[in-house]
């Protein structure tokens, strides 16, 4: 469990904050949610967390968009009739999540980073809606769900809430190379490089 979450939150924060300085007008209005809940003089706090509803839309964006595992693994115990096919007892499944989050029969303009898609929709990532399952389904989920939907906001909020971020001289958002590199988990297959510039008052 600690093994997957070292790679998999980290991945995870990085693909969320590399799309956000892709699109400086999601950035601007995640940084306004905070500025107004948050204020400009502390840092955030988990309490603060649930109060954060856009932050909360750039995150489930991120993970339908960039699948850390982009295969979940199961096993039938019976046969099966699914969507047309017959699938026998014993047979081992891959069901590919990745390309679900970018099956345009599921999701409108599917390989655009739009937040807003999921405005009072209902969809949330603990595998009870089957078009975004980030973390799996079913009492094999991943077992470090929880830790994860605690870190990824906070961590994320603390990094767009204290700083401005720079891309390198000459680097426009548009020119990031958003690349997967493919292995036990999905990250960036280019480092992300960015310069944080202190932005809270009085700390």
């Amino acid at each position: 469990m600690f093994l997957g979450t070292m790679d998999t939150s980290p991945d995870t924060i990085d693909w969320a904050l590399s799309e956000l300085l892709r699109h400086p007008e999601v950035m601007k209005k995640a940084k306004k949610e905070l500025d107004n809940v948050v204020g400009m003089h502390r840092p955030v706090e988990e309490s603060d967390i649930p109060k954060l509803s856009y932050l909360s839309m750039v995150i489930k964006e991120s993970f339908r968009l960039h699948q850390i595992a982009a295969f979940v693994f199961r096993h039938t115990k019976e046969d099966v009739a699914l969507a047309g096919y017959n699938i026998p007892g014993g047979a081992d499944v891959m069901v590919c999540v990745w390309a679900m989050g970018r099956d345009k029969n599921l999701w409108k303009n599917a390989e655009e980073f739009i937040p807003e898609r999921f405005e009072n929709s209902g969809i949330d990532v603990r595998g009870h809606d089957f078009s975004l399952l980030p973390f799996g389904s079913g009492r094999r989920n991943c077992p470090g769900m929880s830790f994860a939907l605690l870190m990824v906001p906070l961590v994320l909020a603390q990094l767009v809430h204290c700083f401005d971020w720079k891309l390198p001289d000459g680097v426009s958002p548009l020119e990031l190379d958003m690349k997967e590199k493919y292995g036990f988990s999905m990250p960036r297959a280019v480092h992300l490089h960015a310069t944080p510039v202190y932005r809270l008052v009085g700390n």
